[in-house]
């Protein structure tokens, strides 16, 4: 309604004639559910069950704490004397017969020198806690997620330390669930186990429709990484194997050395030779959480519509499975839909991620993680900035301004080639209007309805190369 004016004078009104834009949300801020050493605020308020978003490595160690040591580590030292006396000794870790069942911080390790940044940790129990899926599910960690809008991606990096592979898929079907409900996060899926088995297991047991599987993405097979485990000490123990010679007096020296407590040998030389082969022994993660760093890594150098395929996976020293041509054949593509992305290591190239398919890998729609996701993206933005017209009045004036913002964003996307097209009208579509997209009855009922197409680019999972012989033509 215009000014009404009753005192003679010069007014100045601002006009605006440019229309509202949408911002752009962010696509690549994950929430790590799972158990952490300590869940304590500066002020030491209580964290547990509380999302809280972190950047660094450095701000969840001051929040949530390191890893849990590892209590069965065992040093293997045989030690062999010829008949000279001359000894020769070897000091050998072997992998841990019991290993912790808390991966969090490791997998923490992982996102960020993968190149993640912000993002959300949820502490569901301390160290002391039995991994279960009450605690991380629907009815623990995941239902705190919900009722934060930033997170965009869902990694549960404790997951595989449950009881049973029912309890671990049963926990990706609610986190499916919740990713179609709200439709703005993607989860991250791991497998169970390395069993030969594991692909019909997952295949078992994930149930969900097409509708749901769109919005997930499954990784095989675990990683080697560079990360050593953390241990105390104090809990690390020695097994001492001694073949003595016939004058067994440096035997016995030695002998001293060792009452089961590493403190004994402090600073030296065996001591280090210790610690040297305890840094060897490193830990092997599911690939969720390097995967949700490489998500964050290529959505911020390429953009949320490049595949996170064909990239380095970094601070690893392999995947701890090689996985062959043929075999990949049946994990890519299956009669069931549900694909399963391999991580390869290639001679010269390094370890690569090498699939792109979310768990609806049949369907010509959602096969693709860059395409659910970019849509994930456009659809979540224009959402928040379409909000300010709600209660506006229904009639072109609106309609306009509303599909002038929209085309704009679009536009931005098909510059920066998410969208294919040599022309923005081949590329999108907006519509809006009475006759268009709504009839006078939706007008009365309060309804506005707008029609968003595009054409996002695929990625080129497939180049075939064609070969044939020219004939000599002189």
């Amino acid at each position: 309604m215009a000014t009404t004016y009753k005192t003679p004078g010069v007014y100045v009104e601002e006009i605006s004639v440019l229309p509202p834009s949408v911002a752009q949300v962010e696509t690549a801020i994950p929430a790590f559910i799972g158990y952490t050493e300590k869940a304590k605020n500066i002020v030491d308020d209580d964290l547990l069950n509380t999302p809280k978003r972190i950047t660094s490595l450095l701000e969840y160690e001051q929040y949530f704490g390191g890893a849990d040591n590892e209590k069965n580590i065992v040093v293997n030292i045989d030690d062999v004397y010829d008949s000279s006396g001359a000894l020769t000794r070897t000091v050998e870790v072997p992998e841990p017969a019991t290993k912790s069942p808390y991966k969090m911080y490791y997998s923490m390790q992982m996102y960020f020198a993968n190149g993640g940044g912000p993002c959300y940790i949820i502490s569901v129990g301390d160290y002391d806690t039995t991994v279960s899926k009450t605690d991380l599910g629907a009815s623990g960690g995941l239902a705190e997620l919900a009722k934060e809008d930033e997170p965009t991606l869902i990694v549960f990096p404790d997951a595989t330390s449950l009881a049973a592979s029912n309890n671990f898929y049963g926990l990706a079907e609610e986190a499916l669930t919740q990713c179609e409900k709200l439709q703005d996060r993607f989860a991250i899926i791991d497998t169970f186990n390395e069993a030969a088995s594991f692909a019909s297991t997952l295949r078992s047991g994930i149930s969900l429709g097409t509708d749901f599987l769109k919005y997930g993405a499954v990784y095989y097979p675990w990683l080697k990484t560079s990360l050593p485990y953390a241990y105390n000490e104090g809990e690390v123990s020695i097994a001492h194997n001694e073949t003595t010679p016939p004058a067994p007096t440096a035997a016995g020296a030695l002998d001293g050395l060792f009452v089961n407590d590493t403190s004994v040998v402090e600073n030296t030389g065996l001591y280090n030779q210790i610690k040297t082969e305890l840094a060897k022994l490193t830990v092997t993660l599911p690939p969720s959480g390097a995967m949700a760093g490489i998500y964050a890594r290529v959505d911020r150098t390429r953009g949320v519509w490049k595949a996170p395929a064909n990239v380095g996976v970094t601070n690893i020293i392999g995947p701890n499975k090689k996985v062959s041509n043929q075999e990949q054949d049946g994990l890519n593509i299956d009669t069931s839909g549900k694909s399963i992305n391999v991580i390869r290591a290639f001679a010269g190239r390094g370890t690569l991620v090498w699939g792109a398919r979310t768990l609806a890998g049949n369907d010509n729609e959602w096969k693709y993680i860059p395409v659910r996701r970019f849509f994930n993206m456009v659809e979540e933005s224009v959402k928040k900035a379409t909000a300010q017209f709600v209660f506006e009045p229904n009639d072109s004036n609106t309609w306009v301004k509303v599909r002038a913002m929209i085309e704009n964003f679009l536009v931005l996307q098909w510059r920066a080639g998410a969208l294919a097209g040599a022309k923005p009208e081949e590329a999108f579509f907006v519509r809006v209007g009475l006759g268009q997209t709504m009839t006078a009855q939706d007008i009365l009922e309060g309804k506005l309805n707008v029609e968003i197409g595009m054409a996002a680019v695929r990625p080129a999972e497939f180049i075939i190369l064609k070969f044939s012989h020219k004939m000599q033509e002189s």
